[in-house]
């Protein structure tokens, strides 16, 4: 004789205690670093910044620009010693961004030239 027995009930798949605790802590994990990545609202009042340097708000043009001037300068300065040192392609490489520093050299200094007029 059979005997009539309900089915069990439906499951996806028999996920032990072990196994629940890691998709746990990996969906804890990644909601974590998704909400890392979210944009935090900045509050106006804040000086609090996320970053080591900050720039004074009360610095004029002029002084930012000559400051931007000089580190170019110092760029171009540390890129040269080594473009000079290296052969073949690394040498075009370093050319290359020998060449970007100088044209944005030429760049602040022509801003600073422009803020210096007025």
């Amino acid at each position: 004789m059979v005997k009539i027995t309900p089915n069990p009930p439906v499951t996806d798949e028999h996920v032990s205690r072990a196994q629940s605790a890691r998709n746990k802590k990996i969906d804890d994990a990644a909601t974590r670093a998704l909400d890392y990545l979210k944009p935090k609202p900045k509050d106006e009042k804040s000086d609090k910044t996320d970053s080591i340097f900050r720039i004074d708000p009360n610095v004029d043009s002029k002084c930012l620009l000559a400051n931007l001037s000089e580190n170019l300068a110092s760029a171009n300065a540390m890129i040269s010693d080594l473009a000079f040192d290296l052969d073949g392609s690394r040498r075009r490489v370093a050319m290359g961004i020998l060449q970007v520093i100088e044209v944005s050299e030429l760049l602040a200094n022509r801003a600073l030239d422009i803020v210096e007029i007025r």
